[in-house]
């Protein structure tokens, strides 16, 4: 079955851009696309897609606003931000607000179609200095940063890989193991950190007081 999607994006060219990119992968499906977050708003509950690639610099309402808003509509659905902003303040809040996701406009699309497969079984996939920052965030609280004593080697070497913002498939190509072994890890790391996904792992790794 395809992963659904909308899109609100207020440029034409790169909002036609990627439903024209997606649409030629037979594992997605774009319900819809949206120009203003308004529009949105009131369409995208009604649609319940699985994904929503949301744009913050929007006319009128902006993008974590909106997510905010439609998440609390749509609980299910997922909000992988695409956006040029990476400053600490914007990134913090959209990920408050519900993105799962957070991907600069200058990810390559090949490499948003896998941040986008990985965000629909569980993932949190982010450009890597957007994980940097957040890492370097949690690093202020914790200089001396031990191994979390609740994980195995392995996990511990797989998480610190997550927080570098590396995707499943790059993590097993670098720790020569399946995809599959990879995702079977991260799913014991939130279990045993009881946590949700990536940056809740990062946050309880790195973040503690």
């Amino acid at each position: 079955m395809s992963i659904t999607l909308a899109i609100v994006e207020d440029l034409d060219e790169v909002r036609d851009g990627l439903k024209n990119f997606i649409g030629l992968s037979s594992d997605f499906k774009v319900l819809d696309t949206f120009k203003t977050a308004e529009e949105a708003l009131y369409d995208i509950p009604k649609l319940k897609p699985d994904i929503v690639i949301m744009d913050i610099n929007l006319p009128g309402m902006n993008g974590i606003e909106c997510i905010r808003q439609v998440k609390d509509k749509s609980p299910e659905t997922q909000f992988m931000m695409f956006t040029v902003y990476e400053n600490d303040e914007k990134v913090f809040e959209a990920l408050k607000a519900g993105a799962s996701g957070y991907l600069l406009k200058n990810t390559g699309l090949v490499q948003l179609i896998e941040a986008l497969k990985e965000l629909h079984i569980g993932g949190s996939p982010m450009s890597a200095n957007i994980a940097r920052k957040l890492v370097t965030v949690f690093r202020d609280k914790e200089k001396n940063r031990e191994p979390v004593k609740a994980l195995s080697n392995r996990e511990n070497e797989i998480l610190l890989l997550l927080s570098k913002g590396l995707l499943y498939k790059e993590i097993s190509d670098q720790l020569s193991i399946s995809t599959a072994t990879v995702r079977q890890h991260i799913h014991k790391i939130y279990e045993k950190l009881h946590v949700q996904n990536r940056t809740e792992a990062i946050n309880k790794a790195f973040g503690k007081n």
